[in-house]
């Protein structure tokens, strides 16, 4: 029988256009309907899992860089430190590290530039902060100033979903300032506090223009935004800054651009990776953890697609001998098997992102916190579903590899025999 030959009386109804490898896989699937269906469920059992595990990792996942990264920059350039000092006395010598003095980052304008051009960043925003005290009548606090291009930095700090009251839009003679500053001082929006630095001559009178909340009691105790210029003038360094607030496409590339930036521009970059090694460390581990998932669960998948191929090959050796007799080829028998496994990976697989997807739906609806609010955001990526199909697909013939060269080199005088 060529390839174009019509398939055995008792087979099932198709057009007579079907290539012939088909009609005899749909024929095989069609008579194992128990085998077909139990290896089905299966596949979509573990297809779901995957679905559902790899969304609700990454959810979680992206949840926890998205917190850790609200409150700062994915990147810092900052001013290299002062090199350690060598003393001699007494016809020796001492190394003393000397006192780090606040210092601007040299041609910072320049260097600026070409952070801004450099592939993979988004917004760079130039910053001022040091040491200062807040003063209200007789009570005082110590506290961090940190001057800010409201127009940039907002854009790299999502400062105005921090607010308690007013706004983040800070003017000159202004200042943002905590929730934990605002109680201990007994100001709020529109009082005046008086700030004032070790250098700056005089102290400056500022008007409280928003309140804001980090979720950190030490972080809103201590930190206030002010202008640029207003930083610059209190920290004694008028037009210039001591640091540089980057932000990139993808977060996870942090510190190979940082690398990149201080090759470039010989100041000192810092990513958050680097600043947060032991969160990035759990961060990995969890992507370790759901790829280790997808492959045993794929491995089981492999292993239940090629135990129902091998026992119908054994089943179906009489007739993989007749068709072998009747002029088949070893490359449609082959095929034959192939096509039932790629089959069974792919209805599995729809199957299975279909109980997975549900699976995220009632998940959302019902794990919430105290508030009603989704315990966290999953981001419903179509990829993810595409990938699962591929997936189970190419594992389905993969798996049906073994079984399907084993039917294709069936003695067709033997297989008949029995």
């Amino acid at each position: 029988m060529s390839a174009g030959a019509p398939p055995p009386p008792d087979a099932p109804a198709l057009p007579g256009w079907w290539p012939f490898e088909w009609i005899v896989a749909l024929r095989f699937l069609r008579e194992g309907r128990l085998q077909t269906l139990f290896i089905v469920v299966g596949v979509a059992i573990g297809v779901a899992v995957i679905v559902f595990m790899s969304a609700l990792l990454s959810g979680l996942q992206g949840n926890f860089v998205r917190r850790a990264l609200t409150g700062q920059p994915h990147i810092q350039m900052l001013p290299a430190k002062e090199a350690v000092e060598v003393l001699r006395e007494g016809g020796g010598e001492r190394v003393q590290a000397p006192l780090q003095r606040l210092r601007s980052i040299d041609q910072w304008p320049a260097v600026m530039a070409r952070v801004e051009g450099t592939p993979g960043v988004q917004t760079v925003s130039p910053g001022v902060s040091g040491a200062a005290f807040a003063q209200r009548g007789d009570a005082n606090r110590g506290i961090s100033l940190v001057g800010i291009e409201p127009d940039r930095y907002l854009r790299i700090v999502a400062l105005r979903d921090q607010l308690v009251a007013g706004r983040a839009e800070v003017g000159t003679g202004e200042i943002l300032i905590g929730i934990e500053l605002a109680a201990d001082l007994s100001v709020g929006l529109g009082d005046k506090l008086r700030v004032s630095t070790a250098v700056a001559d005089s102290p400056a009178t500022l008007t409280v223009a928003g309140v804001f909340d980090l979720g950190n009691k030490g972080a809103n105790a201590r930190t206030t935004y002010v202008a640029l210029r207003t930083a610059q003038s209190l920290l004694g360094l008028p037009g210039g800054v001591t640091v540089l607030d980057v932000t990139v496409d993808d977060v996870y590339e942090a510190e190979t651009i940082a690398q990149t930036l201080s090759a470039l521009t010989g100041v000192q970059a810092d990513s958050w990776i680097r600043t947060n090694q032991q969160f990035f460390s759990a961060v990995s581990a969890q992507t370790t953890a759901n790829t280790a998932i997808r492959f045993f669960v794929g491995l089981s998948v492999a292993f239940g697609i090629a135990s129902v191929l091998v026992v119908s090959v054994v089943q179906r050796s009489r007739e993989i001998g007749i068709l072998r007799a009747m002029g088949i080829r070893q490359g449609q028998i082959l095929r034959i098997f192939l096509l039932q496994g790629g089959l069974l990976g792919l209805l599995g697989s729809a199957a299975g992102s279909a109980v997975g997807a549900i699976a995220l739906v009632v998940w959302l609806q019902t794990v919430r916190t105290a508030d009603g609010l989704p315990m966290f955001p999953l981001q419903w990526q179509p990829r993810l579903f595409v990938a699962a199909l591929a997936l189970a697909t190419a594992t389905g013939l993969l798996a049906a590899v073994a079984p399907a060269l084993r039917a294709a080199r069936l003695d067709p005088v033997v297989a008949i025999r029995g």
